[in-house]
């Protein structure tokens, strides 16, 4: 069965997705942004919707709009709110960290993404959340999104969210590229298509990735 992972930014369409097929929730404010971090109200309410609903929620965890690139105040907010998000109850979080060289490339921010990692599967038994990188991956140059990609494997990530491409591709056209980053990963971590998939396409990219699961804002017919 292929899961559709709706993008919500807070509740006002979720029970309508929902009732429209859509197994997961990616729970976030400001889409017109990129996605930031959603509200403790507003987390409590999806969490405790989707338990009545069989329905899993990842709560975005992203302190502003603009790049990935944070710094050390960013970071406590960050660990912050994957605690916060924890104690709510959602499956599992969403986040992207990048650091730029001293050549102005940008990468993964190995230390950062390690302790979001670590925050968010947990310890002194508390139950792991599920990690996605979102799409700060798709800012990466394409020979470096490999390397990455075994980087975030390693570090405990549990899916990558990407576009294949910059967003003002259709997504169709990036599917060459997605299928590269699929084989590379060998199975070590799931890539989760999205940018431009709607419930008329996900079942067709789907297919052509080989993949079980798809996000979007439109992704199911509401």
């Amino acid at each position: 069965m292929l899961i559709k992972e709706f993008c919500a930014e807070n509740m006002t369409l979720v029970p309508a997705a929902v009732a429209c097929g859509a197994q997961r929730i990616e729970l976030c404010d400001n889409l017109a942004v990129g996605g930031t971090t959603p509200s403790y109200g507003v987390i409590k309410s999806a969490v405790a919707f989707a338990r009545e609903h069989d329905v899993k929620v990842m709560a975005m965890v992203r302190p502003r709009g603009g790049n990935s690139v944070y710094n050390e105040a960013e970071a406590h907010i960050m660990l912050d709110d994957i605690s916060c998000a924890r104690e709510l109850g959602v499956t599992g979080v969403v986040f992207g960290c990048l650091r730029r060289s001293e050549n102005g490339c940008l990468g993964i921010d190995e230390e950062l993404t390690k302790r979001l990692v670590d925050a968010a599967k947990g310890s002194h038994g508390a139950a792991p959340l599920a990690v996605t990188f979102h799409m700060a991956f798709d800012e990466l140059d394409e020979e470096e999104q490999m390397g990455a990609i075994d980087t975030l494997s390693s570090l405990g990530v549990d899916r990558i969210l990407t576009h294949g491409g910059p967003l003002s591709t259709p997504i169709l056209d990036n599917i060459p590229h997605l299928q590269k980053l699929i084989d590379h990963t060998c199975g070590r971590i799931n890539i989760l298509p999205g940018g431009g998939i709607s419930w008329k396409n996900a079942q067709r990219i789907a297919a052509l990735l080989g993949v079980s699961e798809v996000h979007g804002s439109k992704v199911v017919r509401i």
